[in-house]
């Protein structure tokens, strides 16, 4: 649910500029009756990354808990309507369908509150380990990182990836998630994620580092690839023992940043599973996140394989032999 707000609206509703916190459903219902005018579309950080893996040509499906109410409805039309293959079931009682409610400013900069409603009861037994194991990658959100059932169910899932020789990806989501959980972040990176994303400041505040330099040194052989993303400076991935910088695309008016980084993923992982070399998929996930600020919404409005198209990016797979978008 997102609305146009200025830094005045932020300070009187108590909100963190550019931040997600959690809320529960009062506070949900509190700050939406306080909201402007809003556009209702469907989201979710994990849903937007594999929407935009559709929308680049790739296979995707997403494992996720919604309620069987009319927000849920509307979320599995929309996410198989954009070609992601989803067979979750809808939970029969508890808590409504997730939402995330979004003030952006005029300087583009997105402000989330978050109640994880039905999401926050996936558990294990959501799992289809068949879809897994048929995924090149399992790409997991550090926003679930919170509900005991939904880390066993998170933690399964990469035990099942792993089991099958797969990789697993794991984004660190926000700030506020490494504050909540760094310890076990920094076990994860070591021990179970092949591929991390992160955002400059959560790197920072995952490694204790004053800068994006110390940052990247920090993360550096700690898992196969690292991607940090600079908003408009770029982005910089560690491949084993090489660090690549890869610009910003250009963009002709940032409207709403919200997205931007599941977007990148999307890009990058879709590059990742096609064979591209980790400085074309960083490109990739530049081109995506491009396409997504300069509209309001975190999902593609347009083929993501044309966009690529028109970078210069097509790339042939090949773990396939055959030409991808």
């Amino acid at each position: 649910m997102l609305t146009h707000a200025d830094d005045a609206e932020l300070e009187r509703l108590q909100l963190s500029k550019g931040t997600m916190a959690l809320i529960d459903a009062d506070q949900a219902e509190a700050l939406y009756a306080a909201m402007g005018p809003a556009v209702e579309v469907s989201g979710g950080s994990a849903a937007n990354t594999a929407a935009g893996i559709a929308s680049f040509g790739g296979a995707a499906a997403f494992v996720g808990k919604v309620r069987d109410d009319e927000l849920g409805a509307v979320f599995a039309h929309d996410i198989r309507a954009e070609g992601v293959e989803y067979a979750t079931p809808a939970a029969e009682k508890g808590p409504n369908t997730a939402r995330c409610l979004v003030l952006v400013t005029p300087d583009a900069q997105r402000t989330m509150s978050t109640y994880l409603g039905a999401a926050s009861g996936l558990r294990p037994d959501d799992l289809d380990d068949d879809v897994i194991g048929r995924a090149r990658v399992t790409y997991l959100e550090g926003y679930l990182w919170d509900p005991p059932e939904a880390i066993d169910a998170l933690r399964r899932a990469m035990d099942v990836a792993h089991a099958a020789g797969r990789r697993v990806a794991f984004s660190l989501s926000d700030p506020f998630c490494v504050d909540r959980h760094r310890d076990e972040f920094l076990g994860l990176v070591d021990d179970d994620v092949d591929i991390l994303f992160a955002n400059e400041a959560e790197a920072m505040s995952l490694t204790g580092a004053e800068s994006l330099n110390e940052a990247v040194k920090a993360l550096t052989g700690r898992c196969e690839l690292v991607a940090v993303t600079r908003g408009p400076d770029g982005s910089v991935v560690v491949d084993g023992d090489s660090v690549i910088e890869v610009p910003a695309m250009p963009v002709d008016e940032v409207v709403d940043t919200t997205g931007a980084g599941d977007l990148y993923a999307a890009g990058f992982l879709y590059g990742l599973t096609h064979g591209a070399d980790a400085e074309t998929c960083a490109s990739l996930g530049g081109v995506a996140a491009a396409e997504v600020i300069s509209h309001v919404g975190a999902r593609p409005q347009v083929s993501l394989s044309q966009v690529a198209d028109a970078a210069e990016l097509s790339l042939v797979d090949t773990t396939r032999g055959d030409r991808r978008t």
